[in-house]
């Protein structure tokens, strides 16, 4: 092997242990994830066992995932989403930035290492973000996506994560002397060049993107719809590069665009696996290039900077939070899970230190300060919900927070056909949340006439299932046709996600017993109320009254039921590949069977004898 891809196979193999080894002392510390990147960086870096000494073109390829990751955050952002929580979004969003920063940066002006206006004001914005990753962690810990202050904290969340496109963007603007020399005619056609790559950007993403993944869905081949994924979302990054903005803006874009496609859980699950891993390395990057000369030359200020950073964003996320009608509970809880630094924090560091808004010191400083916020993440919002119970036990006439956990159904349902269509719409008749994928693109181009859109994907990979909120909602209704289909998605959610319930449509008997067997909550078979349906039907045909056939149905339905768990105590082995339960009557028969003439009966013996 050749030199280089000898030296690239080690970097390679270093950076997977340092990955695997940190990243699960991090958890079982309590700690993110992120600062177990941050830290295996510094360990393997220049700083610390130097086995990796050229960090820089690490950081070109990571970068990638940060790409990847605005891409994500785009599709998340649907418009409709976006209008449900527009007032908390851009009302206590802005709020939080706008209180946050410019706190942090007076304090870093009048209180830092030779920060002007422009470094204190990156310092600011950029420690003002919270990182999305553990305030998520924490919410969900503790059931408060489901509370109004978790809703409101994911609402200031989502205003960061856009936040973070026009920091991004406009962060260039700040350089001293940028434009000098430079006519207005000049400006105008830059202005006009970044618009025309924006426009062509949104019309690709709105106009043609969805008809082509639609052919390519047709091929059923799923690395072709990765290759397209990624090259949309690199094609948009470069698009936007080339016309001197950030490859991030452009994915982000593209996102958007994307966020009420059918395609949205596919693209987002095919570009999950090459994100994670790119972040991942990014941050560990971060880790590689830090300066620990100089942090543990300014341990004590890193130490008094990053408790004072924590405080001011733990009082000014309280203070917007109280004042916009909420609780002191509900405040203490919000700026508890809000105090870590965002991990965007780490992208607009380098960017500034690369257009010279700040010094190299500046930068190792405020990134180490950044990682350290992440530290006291979750020990603080352990602390702020002690303080929280405290307040509510002791002032007894504010009410405490109406949990809005039952208030609306949350179910995916996984297939769209026959029997998935009638699920789907007793669920949306009561305006439930429903998310449905398929992965049939004729029957997702003529849901439309069902007033509600259903999205591309496959239920029998697990990256789908996540991406479409198989973690996050109460049901997974499986109603796809065939049995193998079934029994692999129940396999792979009783594994990965055990505490959700599963309805599942049944194939047959057999099919029931060995759902039950797997511990499915719900399963039923797809032709068995219908059957007796039209049974009932057929007894009123016959001059049967209502009271008796509704009985009859009943005693049916009963002694079905007690087959059934006769059978599995009986343990008929129904698993697969074996032959169907043998169908039984259910009551015993009153005469004996005969052929309908004697030709089929002697039809029949010879078929018996012939086959003995």
């Amino acid at each position: 092997m050749h030199g280089d891809g000898y030296g690239l196979l080690i970097s390679a193999l270093v950076f997977l242990l340092a990955l695997v080894v940190a990243v699960p002392l991090a958890r079982r510390l309590g700690l993110s994830p992120i600062v177990g990147y941050l830290v295996a960086g510094i360990a393997i870096g220049p700083s610390g066992l130097g086995a990796i000494r050229d960090p820089e073109r690490i950081i070109t390829v990571a970068e990638i995932g940060v790409v990847l990751l605005l891409f994500v955050i785009g599709l998340e952002l649907k418009l409709s989403r976006l209008l449900a929580l527009r007032r908390a979004i851009f009302g206590i969003g802005a709020a939080q930035l706008i209180f946050t920063g410019g706190s942090i940066a007076v304090l870093a002006h009048y209180a830092g290492k030779d920060f002007d206006w422009r470094a204190g004001a990156i310092a600011g914005l950029a420690l003002a973000l919270s990182a999305t990753s553990i305030a998520l962690q924490l919410l969900e810990e503790k059931n408060g996506l489901a509370q109004p202050y978790g809703q409101r904290a994911f609402a200031v969340l989502l205003f960061q994560d856009m936040a973070v496109v026009p920091l991004i963007a406009f962060m260039p603007l700040m350089v001293p002397g940028t434009h000098e020399g430079q006519s207005i005619l000049d400006s105008l056609r830059d202005v006009g060049i970044v618009l025309a790559a924006v426009a062509v950007v949104i019309g690709v993403g709105r106009y043609l993107l969805t008809p082509l993944f639609q052919i390519l869905a047709r091929s059923h081949a799923r690395e072709v719809m990765t290759a397209a994924a990624l090259l949309v979302v690199l094609g948009a990054g470069a698009l936007m590069a080339s016309v001197g903005m950030s490859m991030a803006m452009g994915a982000f874009l593209a996102g958007v665009m994307l966020s009420e496609s059918s395609f949205r859980h596919e693209l987002e699950a095919n570009v999950d696996a090459f994100r994670g891993l790119l972040i991942a390395l990014f941050f560990m990057s971060i880790g590689m290039s830090m300066n620990l000369d100089v942090v543990l030359a300014n341990a004590p200020l890193l130490i008094l900077g990053t408790l004072l950073v924590t405080l001011v964003k733990a009082v000014s996320v309280w203070a917007v939070f109280h004042l916009s009608e909420g609780s002191e509970a509900d405040s203490v809880r919000a700026a508890s899970v809000l105090t870590s630094a965002g991990e965007f924090s780490f992208v607009l560091f380098p960017l500034a230190l690369g257009l010279g808004l700040i010094t190299a010191q500046q930068a190792d400083l405020l990134s180490a300060c950044a990682a350290m916020t992440m530290m006291l993440g979750p020990p603080v919002a352990l602390i702020g919900e002690r303080i929280a119970r405290k307040l509510e036990r002791r002032d007894i006439t504010v009410p405490k927070p109406d949990d809005f956990s039952d208030a609306h159904g949350s179910v995916l349902v996984v297939g769209f056909g026959r029997f998935g269509q009638i699920v789907s719409q007793c669920l949306l008749t009561q305006g439930m949340e429903v998310t449905i994928i398929d992965n049939d693109v004729e029957m997702i181009q003529s849901a439309g006439r069902f007033g509600f859109r259903i999205y591309y994907g496959d239920g029998t990979r697990l990256d789908v299932l996540r991406a479409a909120g198989a973690e996050r909602v109460r049901v997974v209704a499986v109603c796809v046709d065939h049995r193998e289909t079934a029994d692999r998605i129940v396999e792979i959610l009783k594994m990965n996600v055990p505490h959700v319930q599963l309805h599942v449509r049944a194939y047959d008997r057999t099919h029931s017993l060995a759902l039950k067997a797997k511990g499915v909550d719900y399963e039923i078979r797809e032709t068995f109320e219908s059957a007796l349906a039209f049974g009932n039907a057929t007894l009123r045909a016959n001059g049967v009254a209502v009271e008796a056939a509704r009985h009859i149905i009943a005693e049916v339905r009963e002694l079905d039921r007690q087959r059934l768990q006769r059978q599995m105590e009986g343990g008929i082995d129904y698993g697969p590949g074996r032959m169907a339960a043998e169908p039984e009557p259910l009551v015993p028969p009153e005469r004996e069977a005969h052929a309908l003439n004697p030709e089929a009966e002697d039809a029949l013996r010879h078929e018996t004898e012939f086959s003995g």
